[in-house]
């Protein structure tokens, strides 16, 4: 059986202006029948989603995926929390960093991976009002440098 690689379903952009990310870490996700089909259509949204550490588990919250339309009534919940798939190890240490040091789990990006979905989950930080001014000014800082440098190569 060959690799069939990885494609991207949805990336989470809104979270890296929001939020520092120290790490990320991957997970899998635990779906129920027709939730494959309509991850795979791209039918999803999470725009406050977060994961959840509950009784040595990572619960993923606000997380929807809309129906299978081509389901019959035996169509899943869109909006149920979903289970995460990590080692215990990995549990724990992201409890560690949860509990001490304020950080917050949120999903960076959806993927399937040999078929399989899977989350990039980052382990970020909130930022204040004047860090997302820094960052806008950063980006646009960049965007004047890359302009700059086009216009010296065209002459």
């Amino acid at each position: 059986m060959g690799q069939l690689g990885i494609k991207l379903i949805a990336e989470n952009r809104k979270a890296r202006f929001d939020y520092t990310i120290d790490d990320s870490i991957e997970c899998g996700v635990v779906l129920q029948g027709t939730e494959v089909k309509s991850v795979k259509e791209g039918k999803i949204s999470f725009p406050d989603s977060f994961a959840e550490i509950v009784k040595d588990e990572v619960w993923l919250k606000n997380f929807h995926i809309s129906e299978y339309v081509y389901s019959s009534i035996f169509n899943h919940n869109p909006d149920r929390p979903k289970k995460l798939l990590l080692h215990r190890e990995q549990i724990k240490r992201l409890q560690r960093k949860v509990e001490e040091k304020g950080y917050t789990l949120i999903p960076l990006s959806f993927y399937l991976k040999d078929g399989r979905l899977k989350v990039s989950l980052g382990i970020c930080k909130g930022k204040k009002q004047f860090d997302k001014r820094n960052t806008i000014k950063d980006r646009d800082n960049q965007r004047d440098i890359q302009r700059e440098f086009r216009k010296g190569l065209k002459g």
